[in-house]
């Protein structure tokens, strides 16, 4: 890393704005601004596979709610661009570098300062890592219900800016659902408090559910106040069924859906997906070519809502379906779920698409998928988290066509890819669903924004973007 002498002396070469703002930050905050060009350019990307077109002017470690609005502060003055940034596990660039901007971390910040009981929540600073949490409050029979297959990695505060979701949301809620309050630094460097400590509470706009899924366009979160939820007594029942058609799959997990049964998991993976994980983790095969979903209930009638369940499975045409009680079972059907993107990863660079559909135009969009796939000559990969209708379509672009970084991702993914990336979004509009999810628009998603949300609603957006932060520096070129 650079030393303050060496930052000055060598740093980005920026002049104007950029020198001015970069010289008071190293006054102010010293060893916390990073300037070293290998730390630089690992910011230009992140879980997406996009590269940003140049670098950062600064990396900004922030410990501190005063070290981010030191650094909103003297943004604000000089008109210096902000680029907030949890663990970099985005899949849309929604955090990636903008040339000539600051890079304000927020990994640091990753106290636990409270747990409350009685009142079932938590406050949390932003750089708390999901599962740590979960692993906290575990002991006292608690749990924090957003579960993204990041879980073990992304942050809570990047959790909260993108609206992440996950395995369990279908029966316990997306990150929205869970937060009842947060710190946030404006783009001037005042903070502002939003929410409340309460379950309940309607006075003045909902400004907290605003910033939940702003990835951070508003303000820097600093701390939120969480929900957390009594893990469920009695049983948890697992569900491992297997299809020889993928369409009758999804057919069936709505069919769970309309059998008013409400499993805490119901995960789709196509044959292709399965095949990847299965290769990437040396298990051996239990059903070549077919179809897998896994189904988890919880709570005090989880037999019987596996029962229930496994023969909605049976009747749909599953040729397999196990049940188990056995904790380890559980976890290792989780775990294979969980290896989907670091399995496609290992085929090339991967570009995870993430639409959402009613739940019962599931089969429909799965066959869009096929029909799409076969139309541009592609395979596409895709998983579901079948209990909310969110589907995530993979574009695996092979190393043999993956050039130098650029573009929209790593080597810029063939324009057929696009084109059919094209079709499944409007697909998914026509079936009344969603192009986002959970993953957010960030970069990736902004071409189609306008189709979705109509000239008028970007327009209103765009003004409401501004109403926050007049001088358009935070996080500037993503989502509007």
């Amino acid at each position: 890393m650079s030393t303050v002498t060496d930052a000055r002396a060598t740093g980005p070469g920026e002049t104007g704005a950029g020198a001015s703002a970069l010289g008071q930050l190293i006054d102010e905050l010293g060893d916390r601004v990073i300037l070293d060009p290998a730390a630089l350019d690992v910011l230009r990307t992140d879980r997406s596979g996009w590269w940003s077109e140049g670098g950062a002017l600064a990396l900004v470690e922030a410990r501190s709610v005063e070290d981010v609005q030191a650094v909103l502060r003297i943004a604000s003055a000089h008109r210096v661009p902000v680029v907030p940034r949890g663990a970099g596990t985005g899949l849309a660039g929604g955090a990636t570098a903008t040339p000539g901007a600051i890079v304000l971390s927020v990994r640091e910040m990753d106290r636990i300062l409270e747990i409350a009981l009685d009142d079932e929540i938590a406050v949390v600073e932003p750089g708390v890592i999901n599962a740590a949490l979960g692993e906290a409050l575990e002991p006292h029979g608690y749990a924090f219900s957003p579960d993204p297959a990041s879980k073990a990695i992304s942050t809570i505060g990047g959790n909260i800016a993108t609206n992440a979701g996950g395995l369990m949301c279908a029966k316990y809620g997306v990150t929205r659902e869970a937060v009842l309050g947060l710190d946030v630094v404006l783009p001037d460097g005042s903070l502002l408090s939003t929410g409340r400590r309460t379950v309940k509470g309607v006075t003045g706009y909902d400004l907290t559910a605003l910033f939940t899924g702003s990835e951070g366009t508003l303000g820097v979160i600093v701390g939120a106040t969480v929900r957390i939820r009594p893990i469920p007594p009695g049983q948890l029942v697992t569900i491992a069924a297997f299809f020889s058609d993928l369409t009758a799959a999804a057919a069936a997990c709505a069919a769970v859906t309309a059998s008013r049964v409400r499993p805490a998991v119901m995960e789709l993976m196509d044959a292709l997906t399965v095949a990847a994980v299965t290769r990437y983790l040396g298990t051996p095969e239990r059903a070549p070519g077919a179809a897998f979903v896994l189904v988890q209930t919880d709570g005090a009638g989880a037999a019987e809502e596996g029962d229930a369940i496994a023969r909605v499975l049976r009747e749909a045409g599953a040729f397999s379906v196990e049940q188990s009680a056995d904790p380890v079972v559980a976890a290792e059907l989780l775990a294979f779920r969980r290896s989907m993107h670091p399995a496609l990863e290992v085929l090339g660079e991967v570009l995870i698409e993430d639409i959402c559909v009613p739940r019962s135009a599931l089969p429909a969009m799965f066959a869009e998928i096929e029909r799409i796939g076969a139309a541009y000559g592609l395979d596409i990969p895709t998983v579901a988290h079948a209990g909310d209708g969110n589907l995530h379509p993979n574009f695996v672009v092979p190393p043999a066509i993956v050039g130098v970084p650029g573009g929209e991702v790593v080597g810029g993914a063939p324009d057929i890819v696009w084109q059919a990336a094209d079709e499944l979004f409007e697909s998914a509009r026509r079936l009344g669903g969603t192009l986002t999810g959970e993953h957010g628009v960030g970069v990736l998603k902004r071409r189609w924004l306008e189709g979705e949300l109509g000239e008028s609603g970007l327009e209103l957006q765009r003004r409401l973007k501004a109403v926050f932060d007049p001088l358009g520096i935070m996080n500037p070129g993503k989502v509007y």
